[in-house]
This record gives structure tokens, C-alpha cells and sequence, in this order.
């Protein structure tokens, strides 16, 4: 299974009944991958309760596993992807043991090469905003121009053009693709709206027709 999208949303402390609704809309909007974090109550049973409704070539994964034992927890959800906080080696070789596919947190040139080396599919540069955000991006692909980097932390609608012109094969967004306060009212409508506006935005960062500023 291969894992190919420009944009991951993240829901972390989403409210396990509002899940579903939050699932079909997206999707809907032309969100491709979905990620609930492990530390969210609940989150195993929110995946594997979803996961049956979960559209062909769409992905919903977890996140934030950051050692073995949630891997396998992730896994028995049901989860499509895992994706990691930090560079940890045994959950990417669990994850190729099962050809799931692997987002593996780093932020040094020697994580990501050491990411990369181990399998992993695509690599999280997390928190990019700390190092400098697109400009951290352009000068790792320096070295490393053919790694799939996901730019997490610091990532919204103003400056996705720079982010992708910078190189960056993907985005992880949380509150800045599904709009914090839809999520806390949770109105299911204008959350739709907030995602359909990213993913089209970013589509258009993707082909070059939005300036960064």
C-alpha cells in the first residue's frame, strides 16, 4: 500500500463520538489521509470502529506512536499508516514487517538520513516551524533531494505555496485544515468547508499557480 498525499490531518483529543462525522466530510472535501493521535482517549477503538468506513483510496491512520508496543497497539486498531513523533527504529521495522506504511518523525540531517535508511516511506520534519520552517525544508533537501519530506508543526493556509515551493512532498495540519473553533463547536459543516479550502489551496501551492508571499 503505497502512502502518496499532500496533505495529513491530525486530530488529537477528538471527541470519539464527533469522530465519524469529522471522518466523512473530509473525505468528502478531498482530504486523502486522516491521522488520530495515540495519546487521544479512546483512540484505538475510534480507529477500529472507523475503519470499516473508511473510502477506497482514502487512509486513516495513527499517530504519534513513539515506540513498539503502540505500534502493535496502532496495528491491532486496524490503523492504514503510523507516524511517529521521533526516530525510533524498531517501529519502522515492525511497520515494513507488515507493509504498513511508515511516516517516521526526525528534525537533524542524521535523523532523517537514519529514518530513511531504516524504510521508512516518508519522513516527518517535526517541529519544522523551530528550525525555520520552508527554508529548514530547502536546506535539507540540499543533501538529501530525494527524500519525501512532510513539513509538520507551523504549517497553514498563507504559507503552504512556500512550503511546497521549498520542496516538501507533504504537510501534516491539525487545527489550521479542520478550524479550531468548528472542532470545539463541533460544527460538522464548517469543518468541511475549512478542509475543502486547504486541500484546494494546496493543490494550487502544488502546481505552482499560488506565490508564496
Amino acid at each position: 500500500m503505497k502512502l502518496q498525499v499532500p496533505v495529513i490531518g491530525i486530530l488529537r483529543g477528538i471527541d470519539a463520538t464527533f469522530f465519524e462525522d469529522i471522518m466523512k466530510v473530509s473525505f468528502a472535501a478531498r482530504l486523502e489521509a486522516i491521522e488520530v493521535t495515540m495519546n487521544t482517549p479512546q483512540a484505538e477503538r475510534i480507529v477500529s470502529d472507523a475503519r470499516v468506513h473508511v473510502p477506497e483510496g482514502k487512509f486513516l491512520g495513527m499517530g504519534t506512536i513513539r515506540n513498539r508496543n503502540e505500534a502493535r497497539e496502532a496495528h491491532r486498531a486496524g490503523a492504514m499508516f503510523f507516524v511517529t513523533p521521533n526516530l525510533d527504529i524498531e517501529v519502522i521495522e515492525y511497520a515494513k514487517s507488515y507493509e504498513i506504511p511508515v511516516i517516521a518523525g526526525a528534525l537533524t540531517p542524521t535523523e532523517v538520513y537514519g529514518a530513511r535508511k531504516a524504510g521508512a516511506d516518508m519522513i516527518k520534519v517535526f517541529p519544522c516551524k523551530a528550525l525555520g520552517g520552508p527554508q529548514y525544508i530547502k536546506e535539507l533537501l540540499g543533501p538529501f533531494d530525494d527524500m519525501p519530506l512532510v513539513a509538520v508543526g507551523g504549517v497553514r493556509i498563507d504559507n503552504l505555496a512556500e512550503y511546497f515551493q521549498a520542496g516538501t512532498t507533504a504537510v501534516g495540519v491539525s487545527e489550521a485544515l479542520f478550524g479550531a473553533q468548528a472542532l470545539q463547536e463541533k460544527n460538522i459543516e464548517q469543518v468541511g468547508s475549512n478542509v475543502k479550502m486547504f486541500i484546494d489551496h494546496c493543490l494550487q501551492a502544488k502546481d505552482g499557480l499560488l506565490s508564496a508571499p
